[in-house]
């Protein structure tokens, strides 16, 4: 006779389970409260922030703002969770509010649908940059550890007639309670949502629910509105360009996360544009950007409207300044060493640092800023113009700079450009002081600075052949601790100035600047004030000559310098 039966062998191995499963209602309200309790602390403490601990009311605002959040997740789960599904939505949902949580808390970020599609945008180079070991403990402790408990724990099942019963009670249930909650404490609640709509954002992972559902209903209605509408249409080059004797060549380049309080030229206490601060330029004090991350900055700052009226679907939805360029006879090349144009150079002649792949300059499919100089000299020594060029037709390089782009200052630098020292040499900025990460930041800038001091010395020595400019504006800023807030993407409406205010330069060639008819005195004046992203289409379409009505003089930066006979 065996010692041990098959079946008793086989208890033996096994962890004994409770003799009786929980019902799925009960699975869902417990993880409903785990998730309520784990995942929102960024939530609760901007909501009870200011107030004393010590106030009744505050407890019970507190208590209020629990039941809604235990509420509003079990109905997201019960809407979608049941038998076959019931254990991989919630593992699902315990992994993304462990993920959430962990981005929101640690970085002080909101996930409304921007930040989301600039996720969804991101390429692999950014992402890995963001995932690192500061993630174990918060998957571990907020995921790995609940999942293995849901798949050991036994649900009961019921037949489906009493399994619909009890989903539709417990959903209407649920219901009554975040009803009465809301009416209870209304007059708190409201002022609260009314006064800081952002705080909706950082409610996890219902965050990420409704605004991958924004995101998604966004792109299906752009897919059924059909190709992009066109602007522009009357757009033609001023009958100069005729004329002229020499190829013309603008250089408009976007700057990456570069923040005005941290740039040299602006006033900045420690002298982050050393080589620039050599040059003749016209560096304006700041610029408001359009947004506070690249996906809305970006399609902004290249369309008519701008921020003054902002419309994201009339944005995304229509063409840009470079398509209106493009059709009056200019030639375009978008040059991108970041996460690509997001839409601006759709259709358009363009190109990236690592398809160029410049020697010496990339590793790991990421490339130093230096690498978008890369089409320059054949620019600059073309023979005759392009066959979309007509002749004498200007030319628009965009060369789009990875930057300042967080967290992995210390990654965007060639090692003779660690100058401040010591640096935060890590991706996880919570390993770093905050002047480690200042400094890290700062030797971003000088670099930033090195590559367009190079660009323009490239222009000058081209300028007795080629009459050429450059634009520079970065497309937001960035915070490095203030307030305890890092990297950006913060709703636009309760942004700080660091993440809104970036620096904007011009520089012209001699030649440049006598072919337009600038008044140099009066643009030196314009440069002391400041400027915004709105100004950039209409002051490119002036520095080009492009003649039409969607060119708004008002908001030409130049316009208001041209010497008389040469204003249009």
């Amino acid at each position: 006779m065996p010692l041990f039966s098959r079946s008793s062998s086989r208890n033996h191995r096994q962890p004994r389970r409770p003799n009786r499963g929980l019902s799925e209602e009960a699975v869902l309200l417990l993880a409903s409260l785990f998730i309520a309790i784990t995942a929102n602390r960024g939530f609760l403490a901007g909501a009870l922030k200011g107030r004393d601990s010590g106030d009744a009311s505050a407890w019970g605002l507190g208590l209020a703002l629990g039941l809604a959040l235990v509420c509003i997740h079990y109905l997201l789960m019960a809407l979608l969770a049941h038998r076959w599904t019931f254990k991989p939505v919630l593992a699902l949902a315990l992994v993304v509010a462990a993920l959430a949580s962990h981005y929101v808390t640690r970085y002080n970020v909101y996930l409304d649908p921007s930040m989301l599609r600039n996720v969804l945008r991101t390429d692999l180079q950014e992402a890995r940059e963001l995932i690192g070991a500061h993630l174990l403990v918060p998957l571990l402790l907020q995921a790995a550890l609940p999942i293995a408990l849901l798949w050991w724990l036994p649900v009961l099942r019921r037949t489906w007639l009493r399994a619909i019963s009890w989903r539709v009670g417990s959903l209407l249930l649920a219901v009554l309670v975040l009803v009465a909650t809301v009416l209870l404490s209304f007059q708190t609640l409201s002022s609260l949502m009314r006064n800081q709509k952002e705080l909706r954002y950082l409610i996890t992972p219902a965050n990420l629910v409704w605004s991958l559902a924004s995101v998604a209903g966004f792109a299906a209605r752009q897919v059924a509105s059909g190709p992009k509408k066109p602007i522009g249409l009357d757009a033609q080059l001023g009958p100069a360009w005729a004329s002229r004797k020499k190829p013309t060549l603008l250089v408009l380049v976007v700057g990456e996360t570069a923040r005005a309080a941290n740039w040299g030229l602006t006033g900045y206490a420690r002298q982050t544009t050393p080589e620039l601060a050599k040059l003749p330029l016209l560096s304006f004090p700041y610029a408001d950007a359009c947004g506070t991350n690249t996906e809305v900055s970006l399609p902004c700052m290249f369309a008519p409207v701008g921020r003054r009226d902002y419309d994201e679907a009339r944005i995304r939805g229509s063409e840009t300044l470079l398509h209106v360029l493009a059709r009056a006879g200019v030639g375009v090349l978008w040059v991108d060493n970041q996460s690509g144009c997001k839409g601006v150079c759709d259709g358009l002649p363009n190109t990236s640092v690592v398809a160029l792949a410049p020697p010496g300059l990339c590793a790991a499919g990421r490339c130093f800023d230096e690498g978008l100089l890369q089409p320059l000299p054949g620019l600059l020594g073309a023979a005759k113009p392009a066959q979309n060029n007509p002749k004498n037709a200007p030319r628009l390089l965009v060369l789009h700079m990875l930057g300042n782009h967080g967290p992995s200052y210390f990654r965007r630098i060639p090692p003779a450009f660690a100058r401040f020292k010591p640096f935060c040499e890590s991706d996880d900025l919570r390993l770093c002081s905050v002047e480690q990460i200042v400094n890290a930041y700062d030797n971003a800038l000088l670099y930033t600075d090195h590559v367009l001091a190079q660009l323009i010395g490239q222009l000058q020595a081209a300028a007795g052949t080629v009459d050429s400019a450059v634009v520079y504006v970065s497309d937001h800023g960035e915070s490095l601790g203030e307030n305890n807030l890092f990297l950006h993407g913060i709703p636009y409406a309760i942004a700080p100035d660091v993440q809104t205010k970036v620096p904007m330069l011009m520089w012209f060639s001699a030649g440049y600047g006598a072919s337009l008819g600038f008044d140099t005195a009066c643009l030196a004046r314009r440069a002391k004030q400041p400027a915004h992203h709105d100004h950039l289409f209409h002051t490119v379409l002036g520095l080009l000559d492009v003649q039409t009505a969607v060119r708004e003089m008002s908001l030409d930066l130049i316009n208001p310098c041209r010497l008389a006979q040469a204003k249009p």
